[in-house]
């Protein structure tokens, strides 16, 4: 446990650096907008086929769980409002006052912070806001409900392209990376090359897999509290694979199953951890490069053990 701690704090250091955040940021914005882009183009196909989807569910349960689904995206789009607002007043402020990578800190910081802090409030008065989000399903006719449900599927759908793309991205900008962070870190130059795209079939085959398996469990997101943890393992079959594999590419000469099993309580540690990236807007880039990092840090220290 040790090992898997001192991964974790260590990979949470290392993608507050700028050497690493300029890959990460690049990467994030650019799919985010080519996504948010091919959303824009076929968002009335997206939103027909939500609207589809959304016909099969029953009225009480679409309801049930709009209520949910609303009282979450205000969530987000609070968190984001806070963060906007904060550097909109102070950004040129802060600016002047540090440094580059500790900007880069700070705004990492302030975007948790405002998460952070929504999330008490709704923590303490959650109970009350799914009341009032409910009270207005019940209000609005069947039609408007069914829109505003399928209105919220599409950029649910989006939000989980937008995550696999950047899983797609880190397997891509994962060797450069890693040595960058040997090289600085450890001064030495132990990185296995020429093995990481051999681990690219793990990754689409997961994808497809994740593909399938959130067409079948997609009736369970309609599940209060049971949708969140569906949503977790969904992400989490998605994440393991290719985290792991990339970075056992990255310190083995061999890439085997079984090396999988040898270090499978850090892999599933670490891949939680990852995944709860996935559940605040913007960290979400963040989060396969965290994973990457955090696993070859511990795959890397644990080599010589196993």
């Amino acid at each position: 446990m040790i090992e898997i701690t001192k991964a974790l704090l260590f990979s949470f250091k290392e993608i507050l650096r700028w050497q690493t955040m300029k890959y990460i940021v690049l990467s994030g914005v650019m799919v985010t907008l080519i996504w948010l882009g091919l959303g824009y183009m076929l968002w009335d196909g997206i939103v027909s086929l939500s609207a589809k989807i959304v016909e099969m569910v029953p009225f009480s349960m679409v309801r049930s769980n709009g209520a949910w689904m609303l009282s979450t995206f205000l969530w987000f789009q609070l968190t984001l409002v806070t963060f906007a607002l904060i550097f909109a007043f102070f950004g040129n402020l802060i600016l002047r006052s540090v440094s580059k990578e500790k900007y880069s800190i700070f705004s990492l910081l302030t975007l948790f912070g405002s998460a952070l802090f929504w999330g008490v409030v709704w923590f303490a008065k959650g109970d009350y806001i799914y009341a009032q989000f409910l009270k207005l399903l019940t209000w609005l006719p069947f039609e408007t409900v069914e829109k505003g449900i399928a209105f919220l599927i599409g950029f649910y759908i989006i939000y989980n392209a937008i995550v696999v793309s950047m899983l797609f991205v880190t397997s891509m900008f994962s060797e450069p990376i890693i040595e960058d962070i040997e090289i600085r870190e450890f001064e030495e130059d132990d990185v296995v090359r020429d093995n990481v795209f051999s681990t690219f079939r793990y990754t689409l085959k997961d994808t497809l897999i994740f593909i399938a398996l959130s067409i079948v469990a997609f009736p369970l997101l309609f599940i209060p509290l049971l949708n969140i943890f569906v949503q977790i393992a969904l992400w989490m079959w998605l994440t393991k694979d290719t985290i792991s594999y990339d970075a056992l590419a990255l310190t083995h000469e061999k890439v085997e199953k079984a090396l999988v099993k040898r270090y499978a309580p850090g892999i599933w540690i670490i891949t939680i951890v990852t995944v709860l990236f996935n559940f605040v807007p913007v960290l979400n880039i963040f989060g396969p490069f965290f994973g990457l990092i955090a696993m070859f840090h511990y795959i890397r220290e644990r080599k010589d053990e196993v």
